[in-house]
């Protein structure tokens, strides 16, 4: 098994990309918005959840760790510009930090700089769910971020029902983030099939639902509070009022 998620961050020749059809049928019979891609090697796909649009791309891997063709879905937010959150399947979190290991200790490398993808750099900044906290999910996936109680929040209901529902028996890279303003789901997915591309969706779909869900309660708990003050200038005594 280390082997084989020793070679997620090799390099190889790229697969002919498989046929995207069921992709495109799939987009088609939900009437979102599908593009090709200039070079034919994958598709771009617009979509909406409630008031959030989103995009679906699938072509050719843009990471290391993928082999072959990779599913990407992402959103722009309009809160949590601060947050650096990462939910990472457990196998790909053990290979990249393997990696990390043997670029920046072995190879006496002591300094991550920006050409080191952000989720492998979080994983090393930011303090970890521990098992108790991750609950059902500590099994197979891992997180980390720079606000804990956010990322506790996040995961807490729908978003760990639908990451504990996703199939494990043979597990993919997957990679589940906010940063910068943006969610993102990236995971490995040469065979588009309507089943997968579902099932991945629905996570992403979930994570943006529960993603706003945690902020609107947020900023309800950190709004300042419209009660009078018992010291108001209201409630002060007028020279009439007795003084006890």
């Amino acid at each position: 098994m280390l082997n084989q998620l020793k070679r997620w961050f090799t390099t190889s020749q790229k697969p002919k990309p498989p046929d995207p059809g069921d992709l495109e049928d799939w987009a088609h019979a939900r009437r979102y918005t599908v593009r090709p891609v200039h070079d034919d090697s994958g598709l771009v796909i617009e979509g909406r959840t409630g008031v959030d649009t989103w995009r679906l791309e699938w072509g050719p891997a843009q990471r290391r760790y993928v082999q072959g063709q990779e599913l990407r879905l992402r959103a722009d937010l309009s809160f949590g510009s601060e947050l650096q959150l990462l939910v990472i399947s457990r196998q790909l979190r053990e290979a990249m930090e393997s990696t990390v290991f043997e670029q920046y200790v072995e190879g006496v490398q002591t300094r991550i700089d920006d050409n080191t993808p952000p989720e492998m750099r979080w994983l090393v900044m930011f303090p970890a769910l521990s098992g108790t906290e991750l609950g059902p999910l500590r099994e197979h996936f891992h997180a980390v971020g720079n606000s804990k109680s956010w990322l506790q929040q996040w995961l807490d209901g729908a978003l760990a029902t639908s990451l504990a529902a996703m199939p494990h028996r043979n597990p993919q890279p997957m990679v589940l983030m906010i940063g910068r303003g943006r969610l993102l789901l990236r995971a490995q997915c040469n065979e588009p099939s309507r089943q997968a591309v579902d099932a991945w969706v629905k996570v992403f779909e979930t994570a943006l639902r529960e993603a706003r869900r945690v902020a609107t309660q947020t900023a309800s708990a950190n709004a300042p509070s419209t009660q009078p003050s018992l010291w108001s200038a209201n409630a002060l005594p007028t020279s009439d009022d007795p003084v006890s």
